[in-house]
Parts: structure tokens; C-alpha cells; sequence
């Protein structure tokens, strides 16, 4: 490379960095509010974390999760124009400001949280990345797939993950790589591969799709953590606390009991947590994030608490029939924890 050339890259990297820099510094909440919606990054279409209908209307945690700042910011869980974004294209959107937050199923790693100039806000789902195989193969265990065509998408944790856990069993594979999660179940529905890999909630919600999903098993073994969350740009502290408390407010809730259906009646609490979380008894920490006393009321009363996303979304009684497992809460056998309002 000559040096004119090597002071030209210089310069566009620099431009570059300047334009993201420029769009983090600025004041998203208010550019939400003026806006009067907002602009939410989320899957291509993932069942029970962010998923179409016929009609668009847009459902599962992920979809929520947009919904509960909408809530938090609008009074108005609707306010939410929602941007289907392909793996490849996610962290770009977010960093050019085409999304207000990006909440898509998106491992939370040090690289991403270090290198892109972005912050996640909080893990909406503890997951860890496994195998899909035909029940026809009879495998029962990831070590029996020495050999194996593997389909996986592309721009995802799961391709790392894949080759390392391969070489440390001492074992080959090949792999089919796609650009959608779609693309790899069609590949693994017409037998291109013998396994499918992603994170396990993944799986299920593809295994969903199948013609006839018992003609798939999700083996039990786990090979990586996978902590998957809201993300938004860095440089915009505001924007920072109203996204990831807008989660907290949602696991606070389930801890106190307060509910979709009860937290009217939970506004006359005793309670001083329960009232500091929906701002009465003279209360309002909704002021230290730019938003109103109300801002966690209208979250639970617009969205629910946590465990009601879980379960409406991807719990037992759904097509996924995921168990709460590390999803629990804290006090309950699980990792779900949060800070207190205070």
C-alpha cells in the first residue's frame, strides 16, 4: 500500500468513526420523544422472540422488550415501528442511528461490547448454543457428530463456537453456512446437513417450523454461554439507563408480585418497593432518566412483568415449551436479577 493511499484509508476510517461518534453523542431519548415512536432493530423472524403474523403485528420477548421502552418512555407499549434486521446487518443499523436500540436475540460478548462502540443493556434471555439432529440418527450426544455437515448462519457467535468445541473433541465437520435462520432450517428440513447448531431457544423456535417438528430432537448438552440482550450505541448515557431499566423494572415487578392484571390495584400499596417502582407514595425516580413517575407503571400495565413475557412468549404452554430454568428468578432457582429501585 503506498502512503498516499495509506493516508486516504486513514482518513475515511477516521470520517468514519467521527459519523458513529456523531450519532452516539446524540440525545436519543429526545429524538425518540419528538420523533413519536421508536425505532426498534429485531430479528428477520424468530418465533417467540421476535416474529411477524400475517398482518405484521409483531410478537415474543425481543418484541417486548421494544414494547417495554415504548411503554417507559410513551405511556404507549405501541409506539414501536420495529425494523427486521439479518444477522449480518444488525450492529450496522444500530450504529448508523437507522435503529433507536437493537433487541434481537444478540450475544453478549467483550468484543461487541468493546470494539463497535455500542453498550448492551442487560441479558432479556440466558441461553447457551446446542444441536438439532434428525430423531431418525439416533445421536444422543454432540461427541457422536464427528463428521457431520453442520448448518449454521453467518455473522453469529455460533460459528466460533462451533469450530472451537469440533477441535478441543478432536473431531471434523463441514460446514453449510447461510445468510437467515430461515435458509438453515429449509437446509436442514431438506436434508443438506445432518445437524443444525444455534443457541438452544433458537432451535426450538425453528424446530417450530418444521412440517413436523418430532422429526427433530434438541440434544441436551450445551457448548458456550450465551447471554442475549438489548443493545444501544455508546456515547448517550441517558439512552443507556432508560433501555436497561426499563428491563429491571419488568424482573422487579415479578419479584414484588406486581402483575398486568393486579398493578392497578398495586398503586395504594404499603409497600414502599412497590412504591418506588410505580412512582407513588410521592415517589419518582423516573426523574434521574428523563422519563415520568410513571415509567414502570406503564411498562407492567402496557407489556407485564418478566415472567409474563416468558411465559406468553416461550414458556411451557407455547409452541417452544421452553422451561424457566437460569430464566427464573434469582429466588426462585434462577439467574434473573436485578438492581433495586432506589
Amino acid at each position: 500500500m503506498t502512503m498516499k493511499v495509506k493516508i486516504l484509508a486513514a482518513g475515511i476510517t477516521a470520517v468514519a468513526a467521527m459519523s458513529v461518534a456523531g450519532v452516539a453523542s446524540a440525545n436519543t431519548l429526545e429524538q425518540v420523544k419528538q420523533r413519536g415512536h421508536l425505532l426498534c432493530g429485531v430479528s428477520d423472524g424468530l418465533p417467540g422472540f421476535s416474529a411477524p403474523d400475517e398482518r405484521a403485528n409483531w410478537s415474543g420477548i425481543d418484541a417486548d422488550t421494544c414494547r417495554g421502552v415504548a411503554a417507559a418512555v410513551f405511556g404507549d407499549p405501541n409506539k414501536v415501528e420495529f425494523r427486521s434486521l439479518n444477522a449480518r446487518e444488525r450492529f450496522t443499523a444500530l450504529q448508523s442511528g437507522e435503529v433507536d436500540m437493537l433487541s434481537r436475540n444478540t450475544t453478549w460478548t467483550l468484543t461487541r461490547d468493546a470494539s463497535l462502540g455500542l453498550n448492551f443493556a442487560g441479558v432479556n434471555y440466558y441461553d447457551g448454543q446446542g444441536f438439532m439432529v434428525r430423531e431418525s440418527l439416533g445421536v444422543t450426544s454432540p461427541t457422536e457428530l464427528d463428521g457431520a455437515t453442520v448448518c449454521i448462519q453467518s455473522g453469529t457467535t455460533t460459528e466460533l463456537n462451533l469450530a472451537d468445541y469440533f477441535r478441543a473433541n478432536n473431531m471434523q465437520y463441514d460446514a453449510l453456512v447461510f445468510d437467515t435462520s430461515d435458509q438453515t432450517i429449509q437446509g436442514f428440513e431438506t436434508n443438506r446437513c445432518d445437524v443444525l447448531t444455534s443457541d438452544i431457544s433458537q432451535l426450538a423456535a425453528l424446530r417450530s417450523k418444521l412440517e413436523d417438528p418430532s422429526t427433530a430432537v434438541l440434544l441436551e448438552e450445551l457448548i458456550s454461554k450465551e447471554p442475549l440482550g438489548p443493545v444501544v450505541r455508546q456515547g448517550d448515557d441517558q439512552w443507556f439507563n432508560v433501555v436497561k431499566w426499563a428491563l429491571y423494572a419488568q424482573l422487579n415487578a415479578e419479584e414484588l408480585g406486581v402483575t398486568q392484571a393486579n398493578v392497578d390495584e398495586m398503586k395504594n400499596s404499603d409497600n414502599p418497593e412497590i412504591q418506588r417502582l410505580l412512582g407513588t407514595g410521592n415517589n419518582n425516580f423516573g426523574q434521574h432518566i428523563g422519563l415520568g413517575a410513571d415509567w414502570a407503571y406503564n411498562i407492567v400495565k402496557g407489556v407485564g412483568n418478566y415472567g409474563e413475557m416468558f411465559e406468553r412468549n416461550v414458556g411451557p404452554n407455547t409452541p417452544l415449551g421452553l422451561p424457566r430454568g437460569m430464566n427464573n428468578l434469582w429466588n426462585k432457582g434462577g439467574i434473573m436479577y436485578a438492581p433495586p429501585v432506589r
